[in-house]
């Protein structure tokens, strides 16, 4: 299938300013974009063939474009209909992961932007309505929404669900019993270091009485 590449440049332009407006009224965004610098996510739509690619800047900026030359750093791809299906879904965590979406490259640097995007309240309908018209700029605005899971409770679904996924997947971690396993040994460790804490209070305190005492 064919797509005119003005339009593609056009859905990249609203695309990066809806992005823009919502960093500006998100304090603190913009900083925890400029620590991923230079993160490169393309999104990469298999049928039609459309590539589009999220640029971090320095100054936590986010470019949008259909063309780059570098690797990006992490890639999302599938058919235009995977994607559809991950817009309409209640759950577009769920979706992404059950769904013929594939994910390569460094996908802990995903969850991470996933995690900061998600909090971003982000105008996608109006300005790709006023673009596209009301059936193909609503379906692609839920696609965007869906992507970035805006709501609270679609945040808190995606991270967990996307974590699971993450670092199976990746094989960042190791099983599920050795890792809770660890995490109860960490728990015990900042446990005992607490007490030991404590102890040295109290012996300071009773160190500091006795200094005074004996002057």
């Amino acid at each position: 299938m064919q797509h005119d590449p003005a339009v593609i440049a056009g859905v990249c332009l609203v695309a990066e300013a809806a992005l823009a407006r919502a960093i500006a009224l998100s304090p603190g965004t913009a900083q925890q974009l400029a620590q991923l610098h230079p993160v490169e996510l393309a999104i990469a739509c298999t049928n039609p063939a459309i590539d589009v690619f999220l640029v971090i800047n320095g100054d936590g900026a986010i470019n949008v474009s259909s063309y780059r030359e570098t690797e990006p750093t992490v890639c999302i791809s599938g058919s235009s209909s995977a994607f559809l299906k991950v817009a309409s879904a209640s759950d577009p965590a769920a979706a992404l992961i059950n769904g013929n979406i594939k994910i390569t490259g460094d996908t802990a640097v995903l969850m991470t932007l996933q995690n900061v995007l998600s909090d971003l309240n982000i105008d996608w309908e109006a300005p790709l309505v006023d673009l596209l018209g009301p059936i193909v700029g609503h379906q692609l605005a839920n696609l965007f929404q869906g992507l970035t899971t805006a709501s609270k409770v679609a945040h808190q679904s995606a991270r967990r669900q996307l974590s699971e996924f993450i670092l199976e997947e990746g094989r960042l971690s190791p099983p599920r019993a050795e890792l809770d396993d660890f995490l109860g040994s960490v728990d015990d460790m900042v446990l005992r270091v607490d007490r030991a804490e404590s102890r040295l209070k109290r012996l300071k305190n009773r160190v500091d009485i006795l200094s005074g005492a004996s002057v």
